[in-house]
C-alpha cells in the first residue's frame, strides 16, 4: 500500500513524465546511430559490389564472354572464403563460371538487387549464409550475378539492434529507479510537513516544522509557514491575552457589584423591587460564571501538562458526578442510565477531571427534553480509557461538530438556553492535558432529535494495583471544602 501511494505522488509522476522525455530522446539518439551505422555498412558493401560489377564490365569489353569466364574463375580460386558470390550463365540458365550452381530466389529490387541466402538450393556447400548481389545481363543473352557475403554484416546489425535494446532497458530502468528514488525523497518532505501540519491543527502549536539548512525550495517553504505560524499564535495570544485580562479586572467590580446588588435585595421591602434586585443578581452571577470560565480555561491552557498527575480511578469518579446529577435528571423525570466497568483507571488530575465530567453531564440534562434518555458509560478499549456521555437532545450538526469547541461558540438551537458557550472549551483543554480527544457523533443518527454522544478517549493507566489502591487512599474525597465538587455553572453547549 505504501508503494502504491508512492507511485500516487505528483513527484513520482513528474519524475515518470521525466523518464519519458529522457527515453525518448535516447532512442532517437539510438536510433539515429543505427540507421546511419547500418546504412553506411550496407553502402560500402553496395559499393564494393558495384566496383566489382565495374571491374568485370571492363574485362568483358576488353577480352569478351571467354575473358569474363577467366576473370569470374580466377576471382572465385583467389577467394577460398566465398566473400565474393558469381555466377554466370547462358540465356537458358546454363553455368559457365561461378562459385553458386544456379540462380537463388530472394527479395529482388527493381534496380537489380537481391537479398537471398547461401545454403544447398542454389549449390552452397558450406554453412547457411546471407548474401546481397546484383543481376544484369550481358550482351549475348548471358546472365551475370555478382555478389558479397553480408552474413558478418547481419550480425553486426543484430549485435547493435541488441545493444540498443539492452541500452533502452537499462536506461528505462535506471531512469524508473532514479524517479522513484527523487520522489521519494521529495515526499519524505512533503510528509514531514504534513504530519507537521497536522500535529498544529490538533492543537499543538508550539510544533514547527524542522528545515536541513539547505536552503532549498523545501526549506524555504518550511520557513515562511514557520514563520506565519508564529504570526497566527502571536495574534491568538493578543486576543486571549486581551479576553483573560479584560475577565480579570472585570470580574472584581462585578464581584462588588453583584454584593451591593444582594444588599439592596435583602433591604428592600417593595415586591417589585426585590424581584428587579433578584433578577439583576441572577445577572450578575451569569456574567461572574463566564468570567471565572475565562480565567479557568486560560489558567488550563497556560498549565500544559503540569497538572497534578495522580492515579484516578475513572469508574469512581463518574459514580460520584452522576451522584450529583442524578436528582437533577429526576426532576426532569429522564432516563438515566450507568454503565460503568470496574477498575478503569487513568493518570490524572482527579479536580479538572471531575469537572469535565460533571460539564457533560449538566450537557446532557440540560439540552434533553422531559422524558429524554441520559446515558453514562466507562470502558476500557485496548491502551485507551474512554468515558462517553450519550442523550437524547437536540443534537449538534455535523457541519458544527468541529466549531463547539471554540471560545462563545453555542449551537443555533441552544441559543434560546441559558449558558455562555465556554463548557465544552473548558471539558476540550482538560481533555488535552490529559491527552486525549474528544469523539463527537449522533446517539441516533437519522432521527429527529438525533441526540448527542461525546466520547473522550484517555490513555489508560496500567500501574501496580497496590500502588494504585495506596495511591486512592491519599487522594481527597469527593467531599470537603478543598475537594468538593459542585455542579459548574459555565456547561453548555
Amino acid at each position: 500500500m505504501k508503494l502504491l501511494s508512492q507511485l500516487r505522488t505528483s513527484s513520482f509522476q513528474l519524475a515518470l513524465l521525466y523518464m519519458v522525455v529522457f527515453a525518448t530522446s535516447v532512442f532517437l539518439l539510438l536510433a539515429f546511430i543505427y540507421w546511419r551505422t547500418a546504412g553506411f555498412m550496407t553502402a560500402q558493401t553496395d559499393e564494393t559490389i558495384e566496383a566489382e560489377i565495374a571491374g568485370l564490365a571492363e574485362q568483358y569489353r576488353g577480352r569478351g564472354v571467354n575473358g569474363l569466364i577467366t576473370i569470374i574463375r580466377e576471382r572465385v580460386s583467389r577467394d577460398p572464403n566465398a566473400k565474393s558470390i558469381y555466377l554466370l550463365t547462358t540465356d537458358d540458365f546454363l553455368k559457365l563460371a561461378g562459385n553458386i550452381e544456379s540462380w537463388p530466389q530472394g527479395s529482388r529490387s527493381d534496380s537489380g538487387w537481391i537479398n537471398f541466402t547461401l545454403d544447398e538450393a542454389v549449390g552452397w556447400n558450406g554453412p547457411k549464409r546471407l548474401a546481397r548481389a546484383r543481376i544484369f545481363e550481358v550482351q549475348g543473352g548471358l546472365r551475370l550475378l555478382v555478389g558479397r557475403d553480408v552474413d558478418e554484416l547481419t550480425n553486426l546489425k543484430r549485435v547493435i539492434e541488441t545493444a540498443i535494446n539492452w541500452g533502452m532497458g537499462i536506461t528505462l530502468a535506471l531512469a524508473l529507479l532514479g524517479g522513484f528514488l527523487m520522489s521519494r525523497s521529495t515526499t519524505r518532505r512533503i510528509e514531514i510537513i504534513n504530519n507537521t501540519s497536522r500535529r498544529i491543527m490538533n492543537g499543538h502549536l508550539s510544533l514547527r516544522i524542522p528545515t536541513r539548512g539547505t536552503d532549498d525550495d523545501f526549506d524555504q517553504l518550511a520557513e515562511n509557514l514557520n514563520q506565519m505560524l508564529d504570526r497566527i499564535v502571536y495574534l491568538m495570544e493578543g486576543i486571549r491575552h486581551v479576553s483573560d485580562s479584560i475577565a480579570h479586572d472585570l470580574r472584581t467590580p462585578l464581584t462588588r457589584l453583584r454584593n451591593q446588588l444582594e444588599s439592596t435585595l435583602m433591604s428592600v421591602d417593595n415586591d417589585e423591587a426585590r424581584e428587579q434586585a433578584g433578577r439583576a443578581v441572577a445577572e450578575a452571577d451569569q456574567l461572574l460564571a463566564t468570567f471565572n470560565a475565562l480565567l479557568r480555561i486560560a489558567r488550563l491552557e497556560t498549565r500544559g501538562n503540569t497538572a497534578d498527575m495522580k492515579p484516578v480511578s475513572l469508574d469512581e469518579l463518574v459514580t460520584d458526578a452522576c451522584e450529583l446529577y442524578e436528582a437533577l435528571a429526576e426532576d426532569k423525570e429522564q432516563t438515566f442510565e450507568q454503565r460503568l466497568n470496574k477498575d478503569v483507571f487513568i493518570e490524572g488530575d482527579r479536580d479538572l477531571l471531575f469537572q469535565m465530567i460533571s460539564n457533560l453531564i449538566d450537557n446532557a440534562i440540560k439540552y434533553t427534553p422531559e422524558h429524554g434518555k441520559i446515558g453514562v458509560a466507562v470502558r476500557r478499549d485496548g491502551a485507551d480509557a474512554i468515558f462517553e456521555v450519550r442523550d437524547s437532545g437536540i443534537g449538534i450538526p455535523d457541519e458544527e461538530k468541529d466549531q463547539v469547541f471554540q471560545r462563545f461558540y453555542r449551537v443555533g438551537k441552544s441559543r434560546s438556553l441559558p449558558g455562555n458557550g465556554l463548557g465544552l472549551s473548558l471539558v476540550s483543554a482538560v481533555a488535552e492535558i490529559h491527552q486525549g480527544h474528544i469523539v463527537l457523533s449522533d446517539t441516533y443518527p437519522g432521527s429527529t432529535p438525533p441526540g448527542l454522544t461525546v466520547s473522550i478517549h484517555m490513555p489508560a493507566f496500567s500501574g501496580v494495583s497496590k500502588r494504585i489502591k495506596a495511591t486512592q487512599a491519599e487522594l481527597p474525597s469527593s467531599s470537603g471544602e478543598e475537594g468538593s465538587h459542585n455542579p459548574p455553572k459555565t456547561s453548555d453547549v
